[in-house]
Order: structure tokens, then sequence, then C-alpha cells
């Protein structure tokens, strides 16, 4: 009777070595997927693993382990520990499972990518999992664990509070969203865009290239203040001190000439420029507009303060202490200051920058009127003193603004220097005030200095660009034979009759 009774207890561990095999073998391909991440896709992978689970389960409990059981046979013998073994990675495996399976059924994409509630989730279900593997694989006492550790959890709660904090805070601030990964927020005087939302806190990249590593506790106590919400809708102010001496009706026609002067800012909401405080040393005037991209924002908001300069100036407003005597700009000078800001005129000496600035004639244009029109070859030049023009072009689609003009800018250097036609349309959208210089007053100058001619041709080609979409003729140079320098050369000597 005994010997039939070992008989049968080896023919039982013999059947069950080869279900014990199969599951190692199960846990290995389990691990192998995880670590090498096969394959790519997240879903394929966690349906290949939870089906490798169904298997690994169907096996323990046709070969009679149960993970809620003891396993059977002598305690002491090597097959035992490994059936115990196999029902601790069924536990603890389970429990990963579970969920990276409830991410990505019940929690959205973003917060996916976030992954707090995926680590604060997982640590709860594998803790659970710990425990219930010691008390129904081993067979230790529960209470007494739980015991021990709600002390051990007391201790370490006191000793961990910063960090307890931190977790209870991401949760809020992962619930309530008051930003995303890829928004541009600033917290605590800190800004930049958002990187990674962790269980501790959240990495920002600021436009020095650094990273600040913002503890999750300070962002739920501070200001958040997120640049991208809405995401079409971003402002760009700046403050100005202007003397109190100016008449601010003056100063905001000139801000709002300002804010007229530049394309690449929404019309709706509309730009203002309003008085911002008035004091004993001066007034502050606010400037606000808005873009749609918050890329623009660095840009346009350099662009648009260059342009409150130039129409300060332009208006007679200079910025200086109060109480300095500012700098004196008589006729003769402010229009010497014109013809330095024409990159055309770079080439020339100071004395003949005077004797061409003595020549120039001012043109008073109402809003609506037109400067210049397609196909006409102009033989001025204008530069703007006040007021913003409009430049529209004919495209296919219709008239097509491609850029505005204010004051320091030129128009009609390619007619003036070489007599070319132009294809855009000049429109005042203020009244606007200009001086222009005819070409008879520019050939005495070359005619006595052709090196200078050299210059303004070499000066001119290199904005061929721009000289191609203003001069049809520009258009159709050929290229291939002559460079744009010696094409200007030629057209230059034909107009001014030059040797």
């Amino acid at each position: 009777m005994q010997r039939s009774t070992l008989l049968l207890h080896k023919e039982r561990a013999k059947a069950m070595s080869h279900p014990l095999i199969a599951g190692y073998a199960l846990v290995i391909v389990d691990m192998l997927l995880w670590r090498f991440g096969f394959p790519e896709n997240e879903n394929s992978r966690l349906a290949i693993r939870l089906f490798a689970f169904a298997l690994l389960t169907v096996l323990l409990f046709s070969a009679g382990l149960s993970p809620v059981s003891q396993a059977p046979g002598v305690q002491s013998s090597a097959r035992h520990v490994a059936e115990q073994i196999l029902e601790i990675f069924w536990w603890l495996n389970g429990a990963r499972l579970l969920s990276l399976a409830l991410d990505a059924l019940l929690l959205p994409k973003r917060w996916r990518k976030q992954r707090l509630f995926q680590d604060v989730f997982g640590a709860v279900v594998f803790l659970a999992a710990v425990v219930a593997a010691l008390a129904f694989v081993l067979d230790l006492p529960v209470r007494g664990v739980v015991a021990t550790s709600g002390a051990l959890a007391i201790v370490l709660g006191l000793a961990i509070q910063s960090t307890l904090s931190d977790v209870f805070a991401g949760i809020v601030i992962n619930t309530t969203e008051p930003y995303q990964v890829g928004d541009w927020i600033a917290i605590d005087g800190d800004e930049g865009k958002v990187l990674e939302m962790n269980w501790r806190a959240t990495h920002l990249l600021t436009a020095q290239g650094n990273v600040v590593i913002v503890p999750n506790a300070l962002a739920a106590k501070t200001k958040i203040l997120n640049h991208s919400r809405p995401p079409s809708l971003h402002a760009i102010s700046f403050l100005l001190e202007i003397s109190p001496e100016e008449r601010p009706r003056t100063v905001l026609a000139a801000l709002d000439n300002a804010l007229a002067a530049t394309c690449f800012i929404l019309q709706t909401p509309a730009p203002y420029a309003q008085v911002k405080k008035t004091g004993v040393n001066s007034i502050q005037y606010e400037v606000t507009a808005y873009v749609d991209d918050i890329e623009r924002k660095r840009p346009v908001s350099n662009d648009l303060y260059d342009l409150c300069y130039r129409h300060l100036a332009a208006a007679g407003i200079h910025l200086h202490p109060l109480g300095v005597t500012g700098p004196s700009h008589n006729l003769i000078d402010s229009r010497e200051r014109l013809l330095r800001n024409v990159d055309l005129f770079t080439a020339l000496e100071d004395d003949e920058i005077r004797q061409l600035a003595t020549r120039l004639t001012r043109r008073e244009l109402d809003r609506g009127q037109v400067l210049m029109t397609p196909d006409t070859a102009p033989n001025t030049l204008s530069i703007v003193d006040s007021g913003v023009l409009s430049v529209t072009a004919d495209e296919t689609s219709g008239h097509v603004e491609v850029a505005r003009l204010g004051p320091g800018d030129a128009i009609g250097e390619a007619g003036l220097l070489a007599g070319l036609s132009t294809t855009v349309k000049i429109t005042a959208l203020t009244r606007c005030a200009a001086y222009q210089l005819q070409k008879s007053d520019l050939t005495p100058i070359l005619q006595n200095n052709p090196e200078v001619a050299k210059r303004m041709c070499r000066m001119l080609s290199r904005q061929d660009t721009t000289l191609g979409k203003l001069s049809s003729e520009a258009q159709q140079s050929p290229a291939s034979e002559h460079s744009i320098f010696q094409w200007l050369l030629e057209q230059v000597r034909k107009l001014h009759s030059l040797t």
C-alpha cells in the first residue's frame, strides 16, 4: 500500500513538471515582450501580454495550482518553491496588467502621456497584489502584516511629507488641467514650455534652453499663467514712458498709426493704445495687440516696438528724460536723416547727402489717396515721413496686401536709379506725408562719380528678391546671361547717360 502511494506521488509530480516548465516559459515570453517593447504599438503589446497571462492562468488551474491557496506538495521541496514563485508572479504580473488595461480603457490619452495616474494607480494595485500574495500563497498572517505596514506607513508618511504633498498636488493639477504637455506657461516667475508632468514635478523648457523643475506642491499654491489658452489668441503688450510735456492726443495718434502699420496682428480683438498711468516725470502709455500664434509673439512685439519708436519720432516726440533738452531737429536735419535711412544712399558722402536733402519736396496724402500705380516707371523716390501706406499686388486670388510702410521706409529706388516699372499699388491707409526726390536731382551726382552708381547697383542687387516682386522688368531680366548687378548697371547707364 505504501509502495503504491509513493508511485502515485511520483506520477503526479512527473505530470505536474510539464505545466511548470510551460508556465515559466510563458513568464520568460512576457518579460521579453516587456523588456524589448515588442510590438511597438502599446495596445497590441498589451493584448499579447493579456493573452499570455490568460494562458498562464488556465495552465495553473489545470495543473491543480491555485493562486488563492498554497501550492500542494512538501513545503521543503524545490518544486514546491518553484510553484510558489510562479503563483507570486501571477499576482504581481496580474496587478501590472490590470493597471495598464484600466489606463488604456478608462484614462484619456493626454492623461496617459503624463503618467501620473498610471504610476499612482499602479502602485496601489501592486501593493494590494503583494498583500494578497503574502496571504494566499505564503499563508502569512495578513492582519499582522497590515498592522505592521500601517505603523511603517505612518513613520514613512512623516518622513516624506513634502513628497506626498507633491503627489496629491499632482493629482489635483492633472484633474483640473490648468495646463498640458506642450503648453507655454509661467509658474512662480519661471516661464517655459511644459515638457513633462509626473507624480512629483512639472518640467519646463525655458527660452534660454534650460529645464526648470517646479514641484507640484508649489504649482498648486501659486498663480499659473497659461499663454497657450485660448490657443489662437495671444496678447502683446508693453509700456512706453513719454514726457508729460507731450500732448497725449498727439502721442496716441502716433501709436495708433504704429498699430495700423503692421499687418501681422489680429484686427479682432482690435489693437489699442491707452494712457496707463500719469506721474510727475512721465506718462505711461500701454500698447496692446494680439497674434494667433505664440511663436510670433516675440518677433511681432519687437517689430511693433520699432514702429512705435518711428511713428513717435515722425510726430516730433523724442524720447529723452524730463528736464533734459532734447536734440534739435530742424527741417534740413530731418531730411538728411530720412535719406540716411535709405539703404540706397549709404554709398553717398555727407556732402552729397546734404546736396540731395535740399532738393527734397514734401507731398501730403489724404487717406485712400494713391501714391503709385502698377506698371508705371516712377522717376521719383518717395520717403515716408509720417503715416501708413499699404502695398497691394494683383494675384490670381485678387488684390493681396504684401506690406505696409511707415516713417523712414522708401518707395521707388529701382525707378529712380534704373527706371524700372513697378507691379504694385501703394495707397495711403492714414493721412500721410512723404518727401520726394526727382531723377534729375540724382543724375549729376552719378555723372560726377560713376563709382557711386556701381555701389548703388550692388546695394540694390542684394535686394533682388524684393526687386523681383516690385518690378516687372526685373522679373524678366536675363539672369542666365548677366547677373542682376550687371543688368542694373546697364539700366543706370542708359537712364542717367553715364559713360
